[in-house]
This record gives structure tokens, C-alpha cells and sequence, in this order.
């Protein structure tokens, strides 16, 4: 079997309250990773703002853009000029309504279909159903270098969404993400970035799917976002994984071979019995 390679590039930053400044800052990471042969580049969730749901209330327009926009042009011109493909999640504004968004911009510098979040979290310094209207398409990218779906922070913790984007012929799943803990920690918090990254590598080894989780880091107001971006190949092994607290790029070389031999080995597609599974479709059980 002729093996199927392609180089990732995840950029893990951190965000400030100068938006131009984020976005000049991504736009060098981004090509950082491009001249280290990263074929598929991802940033973060919202990668240009702070994360502004901390509040219960702020003015949206001071943080959203269009898709096409002022990102999306920029980022366009990149993938263009190297040949790559780039993850581009932004606080979109589309009409009167506003979403977490995902652009993915192919090796030509062309827009594909938006991604935009389906699951929103609600609680105390996560007030996203403030601001977010909520997606209802779970979307497939065919490129060039690989087949993949792009899922946003809270869509991490439902397994159903990683077995929908699958169903639909990803090969590897980018969960841009903007994550951290409560300061000060209080000692009986339990271990979150531990179940963060365990819940993932668990979506991939169920899928037989590569998985790649940007995440954000640096402390903003009361969160201490825990970077720790990572890729996990189709048994959920960790190829590769950044620091807790620096700004880096992370380059990692996937082999969605392994994803075949995966599920054909475990057979987890094979014995699937979608007939007893009708109360997952169900809101509530």
C-alpha cells in the first residue's frame, strides 16, 4: 500500500488586546510553518481577539468580520504564494447574525464552504451563547494534500460529531480551540486539560482518524489558557505536542495510512449497528 503523507502545522499563539497586532503576528506564524513544509496550517479559535465571551456582555461588532474579509484576504494570499492549505477561525458576522467560525482556504487561495461551530457552551466566564449562533452543518474538505473536518472547542467533547465528520470521509479531524482553567485554581478542581486532550485521542482511536487540537495560551482576565496543541495519529497516539505556555509552531508529518489499517484491524466501522442507535438522536435521553 502506498503511503499517504501529509505535514500539519499547528500555530499556537497568544492573543492580545490589539487585534492587528494578533493578526501580524499569525500571518509570520503562518509562514513560518509554510517554509517548514506544512502543507495544512490551523490557528486557533478566534485567533484574532482575546476570548471576549469571558464577559457577559461586550460590543460585537468591535470583534467580528466578514468571511470574505480582512483574514480571509490576508491568509488567502499565503496559501496562494506556498501552495497550502490554512484553517482560519474568526468571529464572523454574516447579515444581522454572528458565529464561530471556521474559513478554509485551499492551496490556490480559494474559500471553501464556512464551518461554523455547532455546539456552544454556556457558563460562568464561557458566556459563547451570547454571542454565537449556533451552526447545523458538519463540513468536509477535500484538498489537494488530505481529506479533512474542522470542529470548533466545544464540538471537542461530543463524540457524535467526530463519528458524523468521519461518516463523511474525513481523514483528519482540526479542532481549533480557545481552552483554559479558572484562576486561581482551586485544589479540588479536577485535571481538564487532561480530559481535554484524553477525550480527543479517544475520538481517534473510535474513527481511526488523525486529530490535530490548536489551542490558544497565555492568561487573559481569569483564564489561563494551557496551550499544549497536539496531534494524535489514528490509534491516538501523540505525535507531537507544544509547550503549556509558549507561542510555537508545531510541525508534524501524518500518515493517513495508518487509518485504514487502523479501522480494518479493529473492524469498528464493520460492526457498527446504526439500528440501535436511535436515541442518540434524540435531544434529551
Amino acid at each position: 500500500m502506498k503511503k499517504k503523507i501529509v505535514t500539519l502545522g499547528l500555530v499556537q499563539t497568544k492573543m492580545t488586546a490589539n487585534h492587528e497586532k494578533n493578526l501580524a503576528r499569525a500571518t509570520a506564524m503562518v509562514e513560518q510553518a509554510a517554509k517548514k513544509g506544512a502543507e495544512i496550517i490551523c490557528l486557533p479559535e478566534l485567533f484574532r481577539t482575546l476570548y471576549f465571551p469571558q464577559q457577559r456582555s461586550a460590543d460585537k461588532n468591535k470583534y467580528a468580520e466578514a468571511i470574505p474579509g480582512i483574514s480571509t484576504n490576508i491568509f488567502a494570499a499565503i496559501a496562494k504564494k506556498y501552495g497550502v492549505v490554512i484553517v482560519v477561525p474568526v468571529y464572523e458576522k454574516k447579515g444581522t447574525k454572528f458565529h464561530n467560525s471556521a474559513a478554509v482556504i485551499d492551496e490556490r487561495g480559494r474559500l471553501m464552504p464556512t464551518y461554523r461551530k455547532v455546539h456552544i457552551p454556556h457558563d460562568p466566564l464561557f458566556y459563547e451563547k451570547n454571542y454565537f449562533e449556533q451552526g447545523n452543518e458538519y463540513r468536509i474538505y477535500k484538498t489537494k494534500r488530505a481529506t479533512f473536518a474542522v470542529l470548533i472547542c466545544y464540538d471537542q467533547w461530543f463524540p457524535e460529531a467526530a463519528r458524523a465528520a468521519t461518516l463523511k470521509g474525513a481523514e483528519i479531524i482540526f479542532y481549533p480551540t480557545a481552552i483554559g482553567r479558572i484562576v486561581p485554581r482551586k485544589e479540588r478542581d479536577d485535571d481538564w486539560a487532561n480530559a481535554w486532550e484524553t477525550v480527543m485521542r479517544g475520538h481517534a482511536i473510535a474513527n481511526s482518524v488523525h486529530v490535530a487540537a490548536v489551542n490558544r495560551t497565555g492568561a487573559e482576565g481569569k483564564l489561563r489558557f494551557w496551550g499544549s496543541s497536539f496531534v494524535a495519529d489514528s490509534f491516538g497516539n501523540i505525535l507531537k505536542r507544544a509547550s503549556d505556555k509558549r507561542e510555537e509552531v508545531v510541525i508534524v508529518r501524518a500518515d493517513l495510512t495508518r487509518n485504514k489499517t487502523i479501522r480494518e484491524g479493529w473492524r469498528f466501522f464493520h460492526n457498527r449497528r446504526p439500528d440501535t442507535y436511535g436515541p442518540i438522536g434524540k435531544k434529551r435521553a
